[in-house]
């Protein structure tokens, strides 16, 4: 027992030289979609307001031109320092809660999923509907739903279209449009509040090694 704890031992402390690569990963994987949406946000502005204070169409937001101009600023200035690594454990805080704020906003009332699963069968929710979660039932139910749906609109397709030249680029899908997205970019942003951008690639780790003491743990 002790060799094979000795071993466990030397394989964690020689997969702590690419610690970093984790929190450069979720750098880069989430600079571009924030630096994305934050940018056109500012280019439709006016489109932006309009939805973000619509209660009708839109999302029905009190003071909608400033709510865009904090989402949007969060997100463009937040994704260049997530790029760049600099001050990472702060910028990921109003980002968190813009993911908050559209996954109650613009995602909750369509559920779970992004896109509708079109068969109960392979459905995630398939897990949770086994233990009784009445959720999960109904996601199951609504996927019976869309796959009819997206059959049916595969026929008329396949009857009165260039199916193959449809198809090109990708299968249709139903966009269910729901917090899935927010979700997954709210915990993977968690994760770099606790972990920090990271060594090496990241303008914290220069500075930090520069400027702090403790500078293992400002970063």
């Amino acid at each position: 027992m002790p060799k094979y704890t000795s071993l466990y031992a030397s394989f964690i402390e020689k997969l702590n030289y690419f610690n970093w690569l984790g929190p450069l990963a979720l750098r880069l994987y989430l600079a571009p979609i924030f630096i994305g949406v934050g940018a056109h946000k500012f280019a439709n502005w006016n489109d932006m307001v309009a939805w973000f204070g619509n209660p009708d169409w839109g999302l029905g937001l009190p003071m909608p031109a400033l709510m865009v101009f904090l989402a949007a600023s969060a997100e463009l200035f937040g994704g260049l320092a997530l790029l760049l690594g600099a001050a990472t454990r702060l910028v990921v805080i109003p980002l968190m809660m813009t993911m908050i704020v559209a996954a109650g906003t613009a995602h909750w009332d369509n559920g779970w999923f992004a896109i509708a699963p079109g068969d109960p069968d392979t459905s995630t929710a398939k897990v949770l509907a086994t233990v009784g979660i009445p959720a999960a039932q109904r996601s199951l139910e609504n996927s019976v739903g869309v796959g009819e749906r997206v059959s049916a609109a595969k026929s008329i397709l396949r009857r009165h279209g260039n199916y193959s030249w449809l198809t090109e680029k990708g299968n249709f899908v139903i966009l269910n449009n729901g917090i899935e997205f927010a979700a997954t970019y709210f915990i993977m942003l968690l994760m770099l509040l606790f972990c920090g951008a990271g060594r090496w690639v990241s303008v914290d780790y220069w500075l930090a090694k520069r400027l702090c003491k403790g500078w293992q743990n400002c970063c």
